[in-house]
């Protein structure tokens, strides 16, 4: 028997006989299927449908259904650290981080070729990946996403895959989604640009500005990646939906569906965060890297790009002053940012190293601007072209500067 029911009343065990709304509403690519999985409930419950059909006769009904819960939060909060579980020190989880971005690296080159030679994924690998990945972001937040932005253009698309995984599960904790899925947020970000796999290198890396054509190329590189994903048949629809619609924009200019405001999910709409600042603050074969703090203002006073509140809480995540952000204190000490203080945006950790005053070097000392007693604080950011400053990188992420790869 079929049954007409509203989407806060779908349950698991049901059997969805038709979803009452186009596809770019609910993100499912599938039209009948037995409701079994908890990331897909809570898809269908937060879309736009107006109504979902059941059949009663292959899944539950809906007086057979357990009641709804009091809760007005479908998931439960992600246990946070707490003092049972201490942050690991930085400079430890960043040796840590450091071994984990290699084993990335390689494994996504793996992954997004068999992708694109039409192969299926192997999805134990992946799913113990983006496990390794949430492991170091709970361990401490800052380690893995700062070393990613290391990466060098011609690694670009690989680094880049891994570097958005690791920024979605500090945002899905962030938010505190569920365990389940926090991890189902590192998946979307990990597979959100494999479309990129359909175009030539020659587009990708081009230095100078696209022609209208390549541009259109390049474009139609979520929905490439979302024939790659149907294709692979292990993929839910929540990680498909950041593929195809993690380039649509709050006001409806974005593609390659030109969705507004609540037409985009949640996932998506925090996709399109994480993908735009790891792009920004990497260098490209066409524009050098905006620093991280730059980009967080940048990308704040764009206006119908993000959802507001997603964008909030991804600064939550990262800090004003993002971990590599040169700043100059109110002393006249320049220095790097080396980790955020957990509660309070304004007073992250830094490691001070030259004199503004005197332009000359000083001895390197950290400095907890959060410390009781502290007195300075920063006045402002810097860049080190306007200082002559080289290694700065080297200065928070303790690598020794090298001319290969830091993922090699």
């Amino acid at each position: 028997m079929l049954k007409r029911i509203p989407p806060p009343d779908i349950r698991l065990g049901m059997y969805i006989h038709k979803l009452d709304g186009s596809w770019i509403s609910h993100g499912f690519w599938r039209s009948s299927f037995k409701l079994e999985r908890q990331e897909d409930l809570q898809q269908l419950r937060g879309s736009t449908l107006s109504a979902i059909w059941i059949d009663t006769e292959k899944g539950l009904d809906v007086q057979l259904a357990a009641p709804r819960p009091d809760a007005a939060r479908v998931s439960p909060a992600l246990p946070v650290r707490s003092s049972r579980s201490p942050r690991t020190e930085m400079k430890v989880e960043m040796t840590r981080a450091l071994k984990l971005c290699a084993r990335s690296k390689a494994a996504v080159i793996e992954m997004f070729s068999d992708l694109r030679m039409g192969r299926a994924v192997e999805l134990t690998q992946v799913v113990s990946l983006v496990d390794e990945i949430c492991a170091s972001v709970l361990r401490h937040p800052n380690a893995l996403i700062s070393l990613a932005r290391l990466k060098k253009a011609d690694e670009y698309t690989y680094m880049h895959s891994v570097a958005v995984c690791g920024l979605m599960i500090s945002l899905a904790h962030q938010l505190d989604f569920s365990p389940d899925m926090v991890h189902e947020a590192g998946m979307a970000g990990l597979f959100h640009d494999v479309g990129k796999m359909a175009i030539s290198e020659q587009i990708l890396n081009k230095a100078g500005a696209l022609s209208d054509e390549e541009f259109d190329i390049v474009r139609s590189h979520p929905e490439e990646g979302g024939k790659m994903l149907i294709g692979s048949r292990h993929v839910s629809a929540l990680v498909l939906d950041v593929c195809l619609h993690h380039h649509e924009k709050c006001d409806g200019s974005g593609y390659p569906h030109h969705l507004v405001q609540d037409q985009i999910s949640l996932f998506a709409q925090m996709s399109a965060v994480c993908d735009v600042y790891d792009a920004v603050t990497s260098d490209r074969p066409y524009k050098k890297a905006w620093g991280p703090a730059e980009a967080i203002q940048r990308m704040a006073e764009w206006k119908g790009h993000f959802d507001e509140r997603v964008f909030q809480a991804f600064v939550r995540c990262v800090g004003i002053y993002p971990v590599g952000t040169l700043v100059r204190l109110q002393s006249g000490r320049i220095g790097v940012v080396v980790e955020q203080h957990e509660k309070s945006l304004l007073t992250p950790v830094v490691k001070v190293f030259f004199s503004a005053r005197s332009r000359l070097p000083i001895i390197q000392t950290i400095v907890n601007l959060a410390d009781a007693g502290m007195d300075d604080k920063i006045a402002g950011r810097e860049t080190a072209d306007a200082w002559g400053l080289k290694g700065v990188d080297e200065l928070w992420s303790g690598l020794a500067q090298q001319k290969k790869s830091h993922f090699d």
